[in-house]
């Protein structure tokens, strides 16, 4: 179940995906560590200048069977082949809630999220060394449309 976020919620999530986004850049060996936060903040400040009142982004929170908060999802918008698309741009489960189906069903119910906005399809970013974000976006239709390889000498 998908909830919109509130203001203290908001900042909650930028907080935190911030974070995550520069040690996955890190460890993707994207960007030097030294620089990952502020790179990382700089992309946020770009992708959500206006915070929840963005255009043409949806942030909600994550909620389980009983409506307690167990993560969120941001949605943006996205041009594939021409037409409008949604973008999962994050999906994050808090830790003591993972592995329990909470990503898969967010999922799902940002499909239907997608199809009440009159959207072609979802797409999304990978990172190459998250195999279990991978499995699970291949199990549920998602198929890989760039791959990007990189060897270190």
């Amino acid at each position: 179940m998908l909830a919109p976020l509130d203001e203290g919620q908001f900042a909650a999530f930028i907080e935190t995906a911030v974070a995550d986004y520069a040690a996955d850049k890190v460890s993707s060996g994207q960007w030097a560590e030294a620089q990952s936060l502020e790179l990382s903040r700089k992309n946020f400040e770009e992708l959500l200048p206006q915070g929840l009142e963005t255009p043409e982004n949806y942030l909600f929170d994550v909620l389980d069977d009983q409506g307690a908060s167990v993560g969120t999802l941001w949605i943006g918008v996205k041009e594939y082949a021409g037409e409008r698309a949604a973008y999962i741009y994050d999906i994050w489960i808090s830790p003591p809630f993972r592995r329990r189906g909470h990503a898969k069903r967010a999922l799902q119910a940002a499909e239907e999220e997608a199809r009440k906005l009159g959207f072609s399809g979802i797409g999304l970013h990978v990172f190459g060394h998250n195999s279990g974000a991978r499995a699970l976006y291949e199990a549920l239709g998602y198929c890989a449309t760039n791959i990007n390889m990189f060897k270190t000498l």
